[in-house]
């Protein structure tokens, strides 16, 4: 298992982000081409999938899209900018990716505009 594998507790395969964001899994595919989600190959059948926690009350969370454009802009790939999201910070008291979800989205886009200095 990679270290994003071991970091994420939860993946959810593109069909089912389909379904709970009850649209068809080509709009899922939009989302992804958008940069407003992020999936990598995971598991021992490498299927795409993204973290569950990118999901919120059946939406994708909000400052992902943003987020991921800054965390991309400073170089990073899909799995390093995951990696990131989810790597407890102790000055934030948890990770990155906990902060996006409490909507404390611009203290962790400033933290993240920093990395590509």
């Amino acid at each position: 298992m990679s270290n994003v594998e071991s970091l994420v507790s939860e993946w959810l395969p593109l069909p089912d982000v389909a379904e709970i964001l009850n649209v068809p899994i080509t709009k899922v595919h939009g989302l992804l081409d958008e940069r407003a989600l992020v999936a990598l190959r995971v598991g021992e059948r490498k299927i795409r999938s993204i973290p569950a926690l990118f999901l919120q009350d059946g939406h994708v969370l909000d400052s992902l899209k943003g987020t991921v454009a800054v965390l991309g802009d400073a170089g990073y790939s899909d799995e390093e900018l995951i990696v990131w999201l989810f790597t407890p910070d102790e000055s934030l008291r948890g990770r990155p990716v906990d902060a996006l979800r409490e909507g404390r989205k611009t203290e962790i886009r400033r933290r993240a505009q920093s990395l590509a200095w």
